[in-house]
This record gives C-alpha cells, structure tokens and sequence, in this order.
C-alpha cells in the first residue's frame, strides 16, 4: 500500500446515495509539505490542477486530492480553504486529480461538496486502505468491469515505493493480469455500456517513496508508472487521460543528500510493479454496482479468473 511509506496518509469519503449518487474524493497526504515532485503525462485528456507550478518548482505543495470531472473545482477550492485553516502561511497550489464516472453517476448534479473534502482530510490515516469502490473510485470503471481506487507498495533495496490508483481506463480485451491474457479469456461484456466506448476513461497514479530523491527524479519514476499501466493492458488511449505524480518523503533541508541517477534503477522496477499490482486490487476489491438510470457494472468474476490463472499456470 502507499501507505507503506512511512508517514502517508490516505482518507475517503464515499456517496453512495439513492439511485444515481455513485462518487466521492479521496486524499493522499505525504507526511511533511512541501516535498519534492515530479509528474508525468502519457495522454492528456484530463486535468490534474496545480501540475505547471510542480513541473517549475519541483515541489509538492499540498495534499493531492481525487474526485470526479465535474467536482475538480470544489476539492480545489476546499483544499485552500483546509492549508488557510490549519497550515502555515505559505504558498500552495493544491494538486486535485479527476476521471470521469458518469456512467454509474449523477456527475452533472456535482454532489461533492467542501465538508466532504474536509472529512477525507480528517479521516486520513496510515496503515490498511479501503479499495474499491470507495472515496473518489466509488463510481469508477476499469476494463470494462467495475475499477476504483487501489494501492500496492514494493521494496527497492533499502526503501519502499508506494503506489495508489484511481483506475478508470482500458478495453476489456485488453486487460492482462501477470502476463494472463484475462479479457480475451473471459470474452466480451455480456451487458454492453451503452454510451461508453471501450477504451473510454482515464488513471490517476500517485507514487510515493521515502527515497531521497529530487524533482527530476521523481518526474522519472512518475514516467515508470505508464510501464505499469501498459503491464495490465492501458494504452493511453486518444479519449483517456493518464497522469502520473511521484514525490519523495525525505527531508528537502539543506544540505540535500539524493540518490545518483544509476542507482534508480530498483526504484524503477518496483513503481513498474506496484502499478501494475495496485490496477489489479482495484479491479479485485470493487463490486458490482449498480448506479444511474439502472446501470449496472459487473466486478471481475472471482471464480472465472481464479480458473483462468490456473490455465496459464499462475
């Protein structure tokens, strides 16, 4: 989990509500602002607030939050409002991330308000996470079957890369889980999405490491995670939108120690594994939904998977 690394925090709030109400926002909170950050962006049809200001500062300012498209404003806003309220005075251009969940959810009602942004904040904690459908991934889909949020950590010699997702892309054919070819064995979706073209959605990835990097090299683990994306099938297809951030919890006082670029490499493999294994808990811990207008969006079938996995020997 991201919270592997020591100090991170992550909190939801999940709505559920009624018939129509599937989203919320989630937060990942790294243990000490500002750190050192650095991002990637494999296919940019998406908005993640707060990146110009990261890519010429190297520095992460705030907490990052994740909601849905029409709800990037509000957790802006609410995030300002929290570092005026209980931060230093000091400048901060918050980091908000957003997929669309539109199909499960009444997106155009933007029922996330400021008290659920703060009720994330609060609840933010160290140790397990909820995964799934649950803060901002409630209403989230991934390879065509119910997606959301998910996390896995890996060890690089003496450190530890964290990673969380917010998995809401890829074709169903497409999907691969530890070189299985899992979609192509289960076939096409029984119930079609109407309105939803495959391939359709985006993937937030956040990476953290207490490895004591600087802004240039966390861009490079943030450019990793797309190996991790492409590993489980992820294309960056032309309508979705892939953003990776990576920041590293170390100390940022003078005089800073870092890292050597030829010593990064274990760094490297272990985002590349942690995607990939946070993709695949994303997809193993939802279940099915139902959501707006009677939509329904099937988990991936336990049972079928488990066979085919032993099929292929895994």
């Amino acid at each position: 989990m991201i919270t592997d690394v020591g100090g991170v925090r992550v909190g939801h709030t999940t709505l559920w509500e009624g018939d129509d109400i599937r989203t919320g926002v989630s937060v990942v909170v790294p243990p000490r602002l500002p750190c050192f950050a650095g991002c990637h962006t494999l296919n940019g049809n998406g908005e993640v607030t707060g990146l110009e200001w990261l890519r010429e500062s190297g520095f992460l300012t705030s907490p990052i939050g994740l909601t849905n498209t029409r709800s990037v404003g509000v957790v802006r806003d609410a995030l300002v409002r929290w570092e005026i309220r209980n931060g230093p005075d000091r400048w901060h251009l918050p980091i908000v991330g957003e997929t669309f969940d539109g199909f499960l959810n009444d997106i155009n009602g933007m029922h996330v308000r400021a008290e659920h942004v703060f009720a994330a904040l609060e609840s933010a904690a160290g140790g397990e996470v909820e995964q799934g459908c649950v803060g901002s991934g409630t209403g989230m889909i991934c390879h065509g079957f119910k997606g959301g949020i998910g996390t896995a950590s890996a060890p690089a010699g003496e450190w530890t890369v964290g990673v969380l997702v917010q998995a809401n892309h890829g074709r169903r054919a497409r999907l691969r889980i530890d070189g299985v070819p899992v979609g192509e064995e289960l076939g096409p979706d029984v119930v079609p999405m109407p309105g939803a073209p495959e391939g359709a959605g985006s993937i937030i990835v956040i990476v953290a490491t207490d490895a004591p990097l600087l802004p240039h090299q966390c861009r490079k683990l943030a450019q990793r995670a797309e190996l991790g994306i492409g590993r489980t099938g992820g294309a960056g297809e032309d309508s979705s939108g892939d953003f990776m951030l990576a920041f590293s919890t170390a100390p940022t006082e003078s005089p800073v120690a870092y890292l050597a670029n030829e010593m990064l490499n274990d760094l490297y493999y272990a985002t590349i594994d942690a995607t990939e294994q946070a993709i695949v808990n994303a997809l193993l811990h939802a279940k099915t939904t139902t959501g707006r207008e009677g939509r329904v969006v099937h988990a991936l079938p336990q049972e079928q998977l488990d066979a085919i996995m032993r099929k292929y020997g895994r």
